[in-house]
């Protein structure tokens, strides 16, 4: 079949194969790009977060009423992490500070000089009187664990102690100490100037996630110190269950701190996929935006194509009976109104790769965002050329199933 017809018959008719061609180029521009967003904020929701196995590991916040003073608030928590360790299906307990994926978390500025003026990362600290690499199976690359003689009992009120040793991610031992290959016997500072405290480190984790789960290297600058605190008023404890017995532990948990407590307490347990499912619950919720909006798109584009196409196909019908009358097959009309849709859509597929990359172009810049992939443009372009041929079939077989006479007799 020769191009030269269908190219001057779209010539004499540009308003509607321009439109349609807009229409694909607009949605293809913003489909590339949706899909891409969607594609980057689900591997930010997937990124693991140290954590071996956290759909079995919860925090259980405990709240006593009447706390005492620091000899007593200290035999509380012992007393109160011996009751947690009794109940069935309990692997491991540890205190801690805060929990990963939380969004409610301490951070602070370290160096590795007193005599910085600016601090060199800005880190989230935990803090914990047990193990948290035993409790959350975190995988030490370098180093140990504490001792149990490095867990100083410190009241925030009255005291200024400080732990004198610190666990840290790889993560943030790189960029404390670019280009170092050990990092075990370094000294990090919290803060700058004289007053600063400075913690050697003894161990390095291969991952700990932040509270925030910040994106980039920032969501893994963690560091985990040793001490037993008195003085706040909610003590949290993080817990690793059996495997399948988590939503039971929880319950038990909860009510074997209620009874053991002398006095009124006020608890509140939550799992780290609770977390995780509030932490990325926007992200979620825009890649099922994107994605719908991407569905509409596509069918929006289709049905332009089919109107287009049957309307097309009723302006013709005295041509296409003509050529049926003068010999043309079924499939003559078929593949000419496939290839003019196919001309139509790629035309349209040419200036959406390019609106395609000028948006990105701007997410670049803008929200830092990832650059568009190839394979994005591609599968896009791939779609639209399929979306074209399958939408346009429908009104070109009802073309060229047009009888001769009934199209010369109804012109």
């Amino acid at each position: 079949m020769e191009i030269r017809p269908i190219l001057s018959a779209l010539l004499r008719n540009k308003t509607g194969p321009i439109l349609v061609a807009i229409q694909v180029a607009l949605s293809l521009g913003i489909l590339a790009n949706a899909l891409h967003i969607v594609q980057v904020r689900q591997a930010v929701a997937a990124r693991p977060t140290g954590l071996e196995r956290e759909q079995e590991i919860y925090v259980i916040s405990v709240r006593h009423l009447k706390q005492g003073g620091h000899e007593d608030q200290l035999a509380t928590q012992r007393r109160d992490a011996a009751t947690l360790r009794a109940v069935p299906g309990v692997l491991s307990v540890a205190e801690t500070s805060q929990m990963p994926l939380s969004r409610s978390g301490n951070y602070t500025g370290l160096a590795v000089d007193r005599k910085q003026t600016r601090t060199t990362a800005t880190s989230t600290s935990y803090n914990s009187a047990d193990s948290l690499v035993k409790t959350w199976g975190l995988k030490l690359t370098e180093g140990r664990d504490f001792y149990p003689n490095e867990v100083p009992e410190i009241d925030v009120n009255t005291s200024d102690d400080f732990p004198k040793v610190g666990i840290v991610t790889r993560t943030l031992a790189e960029k404390m100490w670019p280009g170092q290959s050990s990092y075990v016997g370094k000294t990090v500072y919290f803060g700058v100037g004289d007053k600063s405290r400075s913690v050697q480190v003894v161990g390095v984790v291969d991952r700990l996630q932040s509270p925030n789960a910040q994106i980039g290297d920032t969501g893994e600058y963690s560091i985990i110190t040793p001490a037993r605190l008195t003085g706040n008023e909610v003590v949290s404890y993080t817990v690793r269950a059996e495997p399948g017995q988590l939503d039971r532990v929880m319950k038990e948990t909860e009510e074997a701190i209620r009874k053991a407590s002398p006095s009124p307490v006020v608890t509140r347990a939550k799992s780290v996929t609770e977390f995780r499912t509030d932490r990325y619950r926007a992200d979620n919720a825009l890649a099922w935006m994107l994605v719908t909006v991407s569905v509409l798109l596509l069918l929006i584009t289709a049905s332009g194509i089919v109107g287009m196409a049957s309307l097309w196909v009723t302006q013709r019908r005295k041509q296409i009976g003509v050529r049926r009358a003068l010999g043309a097959r079924r499939i003559d009309i078929l593949r000419y109104f496939i290839t003019e849709n196919f001309m139509i859509t790629s035309a349209g597929v040419a200036a959406g790769l390019l609106i395609a990359l000028g948006l990105n172009q701007l997410l670049v810049s803008q929200l830092e965002m990832p650059r568009l992939p190839t394979g994005y443009l591609l599968g896009g372009a791939a779609i639209f050329w399929a979306l074209g041929v399958s939408a346009v079939y429908g009104p070109a077989w009802r073309a060229a199933s047009i009888s001769p006479a009934t199209a010369t007799r109804s012109a």
